[in-house]
């Protein structure tokens, strides 16, 4: 066996990330997704692809509470080169029903943008957010960032942004190399520099709060990043949690849910009781 990365051979490191292969029925839970989005836009879609940068994706659909409170950004998944934000939509209804406004940034996807863009693509977001939620009831001074997959990579890389409170990140990837050297790079085309400076593990740990939760039932190698992050992390604000019988896609219930476990976590750090 050729071993290319931590033993493993070149098929074994694939299959080692692929979610979509690893969970069976994927493909019905993310219609599910597409399904429960549809519905969540339709009650809340008063603000729906809200224009933050030139590029086509830089797009910004905004869920308002209520009342004013806190802002919740959301960062989709899909190894910074699939999916989109509508398929998430339904994930506000959980901060939705504490008070907590959500917003869910669209970014340009690989191979039409370098993750050094996309990382610089998601803080604009931030950043447009701050300048212009509070005109929809948003405390700018309040902002938790979430995403998941490689939305978690990107909250990781966005929790000192001016505004940001805090951050939860599902599911993450945190350390760069291993996808470098996976098919997932064929589309990426991660540089050395890049893994070196967009690699969370890698970079000087932010002193602000940042939770990490995974699914127990995830694949290893997803596990594996949160658990050595965490222990990265261990002395500063935040937790490394686990999530019984869930995985790289159940575990976003645990946000659409009002009293899921993420849902809890994010009104946490958001100082909602």
């Amino acid at each position: 066996m050729n071993s290319i990365y931590h033993g493993m051979d070149q098929a074994a490191l694939d299959a080692g990330y692929n979610n979509s292969l690893a969970v069976k029925d994927s493909p019905a839970i993310l219609k599910d997704f597409d399904e429960r989005s549809a519905a969540l836009r339709a009650e809340y879609g008063q603000r729906l692809d809200l224009r933050y940068g030139p590029a086509e994706r830089n797009r910004i659909d905004y869920f308002a509470a209520d009342k004013p409170g806190p802002l919740l950004v959301f960062i989709h998944g899909g190894y910074w080169q699939m999916r989109a934000k509508e398929t998430f939509s339904f994930l506000a209804a959980g901060p939705l029903a504490h008070g907590m406004h959500v917003a869910l940034v669209g970014y340009t996807l690989a191979p039409d943008a370098t993750l050094t863009q996309i990382v610089a693509e998601v803080r604009a977001g931030i950043a447009w957010l701050r300048q212009h939620a509070g005109e929809f009831g948003a405390d700018v001074e309040r902002v938790v960032v979430s995403g998941w997959s490689a939305g978690g990579h990107l909250t990781a890389m966005c929790v000192d942004e001016p505004g940001v409170i805090g951050g939860v990140a599902i599911s993450g990837i945190y350390d760069l190399e291993p996808i470098r050297l996976s098919y997932l790079n064929n589309k990426l085309q991660l540089s050395d520099a890049e893994v070196k400076e967009l690699s969370p593990l890698l970079l000087p740990l932010s002193p602000r709060p940042l939770t990490l939760m995974y699914g127990s039932d995830e694949l290893a190698e997803l596990q594996r990043q949160s658990e050595q992050f965490g222990a990265a992390r261990n002395a500063l604000p935040g937790a490394l949690v686990p999530l019984a019988q869930r995985n790289h896609f159940t575990i976003l219930n645990e946000l659409a849910a009002a009293d899921g476990a993420i849902t809890r976590e994010v009104c946490a750090i958001a100082g909602i009781a």
